[in-house]
Parts: structure tokens; sequence; C-alpha cells
């Protein structure tokens, strides 16, 4: 199965996805849909939006990415944010989050 036969990804997602390391929906999984987010905010100069982010965890549980929207915006926002500030302590004590 490829990243564009998931619900809600697409052909420029797949591309976008396979820039950065994300070469399989195993790989989404494993990584999981935040820290991908992350990743390629980081990656690429096009930002992608919240709607990608909905998106990938609709492909991952095979929901559509609106209903991901409506019913999870806010514990989304709130991972981003966990993650971001976890990011920042671990660089101030010189230590990097991605591992891999």
């Amino acid at each position: 199965m490829r990243l564009r036969d998931l619900k809600g990804l697409g052909p420029k997602s797949e591309k976008d996805l396979i820039a950065i390391g994300v070469d399989t929906p195993e790989k989404l999984r494993e990584i999981g849909p935040v820290r991908t987010f992350l990743k390629l905010k980081q990656a690429s100069a096009a930002k992608p939006s919240l709607n990608f982010l909905y998106a990938m965890v609709g492909a991952v549980e095979d929901r559509h990415w609106m209903e991901i929207a409506k019913s999870e915006k806010t514990r989304l926002l709130m991972e981003l944010e966990g993650y971001r500030e976890l990011e920042e302590v671990l660089r101030e004590e010189g230590l990097n989050l991605e591992q891999d």
C-alpha cells in the first residue's frame, strides 16, 4: 500500500511525505502524524497547513480529515505545542528530540 492509498492523502501529500523520509503508511504510523507534521514544517519551504495534520491523522485512523478537524482539533494543537516545548527544553540542554 502506498501513502496516497490512505484515506485523505493524495499524490502531492505522498510526495511531500516521501521528501522527509516518510515513505510508507507504516512509517507514518510509527513516527505519528504530529511528529511528521513538525518534520514537514521544518523541512519544507511551503509550510503545511493544519488540514495536512488532520489528513494524516485521518489517514492512519481511516477517518475523513474534516471529522478529525471537528473532533480532535484542540487535542492535536495541544500535542503540537507540547512537542515544541519539549524541543525547546532539549535544545537548551544541548539535546535533540530527533534521534532517527
